[in-house]
Order: C-alpha cells, then structure tokens, then sequence
C-alpha cells in the first residue's frame, strides 16, 4: 500500500519495532496529526479472545472523561411522551414511523439510535439495515431503555459502544489532535480500563496482547503492553 508524502514524514518520527510508554506514545501520535483538519485519535487494541465464542465476545460501552471530541448525532424513536424528553435532552433527530420509513429507504445519518423497549418489535424489522452499520439499539449498550433523557446525555457527553472484531481487536476513537495530552491519557486509561475489568473468564493466556494509538491520517504507535496495566 502506498501512503503520501505527509504520512512518510509522520512515519520517520517513529520506532516502527518500538514499543513506546503511553505518555509518549500520545506526544508522537499528537506530533504526527499533521493533516489540514482535526484529525480524530483512535485506539486498537489486541485481544487473546475467539470472538467466535459467545462467551468471548468482548463487547460494552464507556463513558470517556472528555468526550471524543466529535459531535454526536442521535436518532431516538419514541412515542408521546418520551418523544418529547428527547428533545428536551437534546437529541437530534426524534420520531417514529417518519423515521422508521426513513431508514427503510436506506438512511442512516446518525451515530446512534436510541429507543423504547416497546417498540422494539418494529425496530427489530430494521435490524438488517441498522446491525451492519453499529447502529442498533441494544439493552446492553444502553440504547433501549425508558430512560431516554439520560441516554441521550451520556452519548452526548463521551458514552461511546465497542465490541471487540472478528480479528480480535477492539477499535474507539479516544479523542482529536487538538485534545490536551492530559485528556487523551484520561480517555485512554479509561478505556483499556474497560476493557480489562470485561475480560472473559473463559480467555486463557494473556488479554491485551497489543495496544497502539494512531491519528485518522497517521501511522500507528505501539505502546508498551506492560505500561498499560499501569495505566490502568
């Protein structure tokens, strides 16, 4: 794969075989940003897990201290009068059958749907065209629920869902380029923190075998996997 000229530089400035500390490792993800926008800064980390198992799907949500710094656009079916706390809570998009239509015609410009557990038997029709998106709503994740204003605060406020890949990595954004090094180490300790405390019990060996940050346009930057148990 061929990258361009501002990914070779940003290449140069790292050890590609190193394994950094995750203070440095975030100075040098931050230093190689070097795109014309806000670069997003994500997480990737390894797990010795067979997501084939059921009982080693490794799947939740976190709430990151600081957000991950892009504005999340919420869609919540509801009916009367939930429909109108999700407004108040300051949810993006807030219906019913316009919506469901909608989707059915193949829109799916929100980050996260949210609705009420009695409309789950009409949602569930939209599970093929939602699933494959992440976009489902789902009990575990906090996304079907009555509690609809606080659903939507927590996304709003840095609530992100993950869930581990059939290559067995968990991908998150953690933050921008412009992000203060304090707030992106709090938003990854919180993270890998996460993620340990779901380790399956049934997963032999070690859990984390690999942790690396990158930039949305950046290499990646291996950190030190037994700094991560610090970090956490």
């Amino acid at each position: 794969m061929k990258h361009g000229k501002r990914y070779n530089e940003a290449a140069k400035k790292i050890e590609p075989q190193k394994a950094y500390s995750l203070n440095e490792a975030i100075d040098l993800v931050k230093k190689t940003a070097q795109a014309k926008f806000n670069e997003s800064i994500d997480i990737a980390i390894r797990l010795g897990v067979d997501p084939k198992k059921a009982d080693q799907m490794v799947r939740g949500t976190v709430t990151l201290p600081h957000g991950t710094g892009k504005e999340v656009r919420v869609l919540v079916l509801a009916k009367p009068p939930k429909d109108q706390e999700a407004k108040d809570a300051g949810a993006d998009h807030v219906g019913l059958e316009e919506y469901i239509g909608k989707i059915k015609e193949g829109w799916t410009d929100v980050d996260v749907v949210i609705a009420t557990p009695d409309l789950m038997g009409e949602v569930g029709k939209l599970g093929k065209i939602l699933g494959p998106r992440g976009l489902m709503p789902n009990p575990k994740s906090g996304t079907v629920t009555n509690d609809i204003a606080d659903a939507v605060k927590e996304v709003k406020a840095g609530k992100i869902e993950f869930r581990v890949d059939k290559a067995g990595v968990v991908h998150a954004t953690v933050g921008k380029a412009n992000f203060e090094n304090k707030q992106l180490e709090e938003n990854v300790k919180a993270f890998i923190s996460t993620i340990q405390r779901l380790k399956p019990p049934t997963s032999k060996g070690q859990y984390i075998k690999g942790v690396a940050l990158s930039s949305t346009m950046g290499p990646g930057i291996k950190i030190d996997r037994s700094n991560v148990s610090a970090a956490a």
